[in-house]
């Protein structure tokens, strides 16, 4: 896998032909783990699972002939294949967990609920394991908010025990989103889920380093105080932005906010900063629920559009 380094500071000609072809098979499938250098840390996506947003109500803003145009993101139900998982960030023998899945749920395809679609997840600590990474090895885990599907593992118990995997954890929030966790009741923050949470929760501030080279961005939209973590080193720079982005096409269509979104505006606005970020130079991205192009950085195409390039 070429090392971000090389993916960024590639001409777009010369990595458009492989890319296109290789992501339109990736479009349809679900993140498997993935694993590459950014200068001292070593960053993986840690997959739990996949669940499919229904793209009419997910998107409301997009049309019928937009999806027509879009086609070649929604699998054969005619749905965004939208991955679960988290990201682990390392250090040396340190490591980050940002985000911890949906945990063990599965539930099938409900033709009456107009947002999502069938759901599988549950892997994420034999994902860890892939990794070598023991779960109580791990020293933080930061959620950029509280919605049910990042939250999964933090709470359910690790199998054969009564308690969570992430033993040693602190559990970090950004302080306005903690605050107001009564809001995010109806995405998962149930008072069963939050007594689990509320021990080992420390809240953030704007700005702050979480771990060496983390800094969280506090940037509310989505949720009322949904982080994005920065990361840097190396020269380089890996925006794990969360859900301000759900789908590739938004990166194209930033003003299209999720029918979840808190302030779909508000959410808007930052959408356009942060697709204008992963245009610069040396800066990646991660989106959780990518599909399997979770890694990657936005670039201009022929036609001037502004698209998402995966890495390779």
């Amino acid at each position: 896998m070429p090392t971000p380094e090389n993916t960024a500071d590639a001409p777009v000609d010369a990595v458009a032909r492989p890319r296109a072809a290789d992501a339109a098979e990736r479009l349809h499938r679900p993140a498997r783990t993935r694993t590459f250098p950014l200068g001292e840390l070593r960053v993986s996506y840690v997959a739990d699972g996949a669940v499919g947003l229904k793209p009419r109500g997910w998107l409301p803003a997009a049309t019928d002939r937009d999806w027509a145009t879009y086609a070649d993101h929604l699998d054969e139900r005619g749905h965004l294949v939208a991955s679960v998982g988290g990201l682990l960030v390392e250090h040396g023998d340190r490591a980050l967990l940002i985000d911890a899945g949906f945990g063990p749920q599965a539930f099938p395809d409900a033709p009456d609920n107009p947002l999502i679609g069938a759901l599988r997840s549950g892997r994420l600590l034999d994902s860890l394991d892939e990794l070598g990474r023991a779960p109580g090895t791990i020293e933080a885990v930061a959620f950029t908010h509280l919605h049910g599907d990042h939250l999964g593992w933090a709470w359910n118990p690790a199998p054969g025990s009564t308690e969570p995997a992430f033993t040693r954890a602190a559990y970090l929030f950004a302080k306005p989103e903690w605050d107001q966790r009564h809001l995010a009741a109806s995405h998962g923050a149930t008072e069963e889920v939050l007594a689990v949470l509320a021990p080992k929760v420390r809240t953030l501030t704007d700005g702050e380093e979480v771990f060496p080279g983390v800094r969280a961005l506090v940037r509310p939209g989505h949720t009322v105080g949904h982080v994005t973590f920065e990361i840097t080193s190396g020269g380089q720079r890996l925006l794990a932005f969360g859900d301000a982005l759900h789908s590739p096409v938004q990166v194209a269509h930033p003003e299209w906010s999720a029918a979840v979104d808190h302030d779909p505006g508000v959410a808007a606005e930052y959408r356009h900063w942060l697709v204008n970020e992963l245009t610069e130079p040396g800066t990646l991205g991660f989106g959780v629920h990518f599909a399997d192009v979770v890694f990657g950085r936005a670039e201009r195409d022929s036609r001037g559009r502004t698209v998402w390039a995966p890495l390779p």
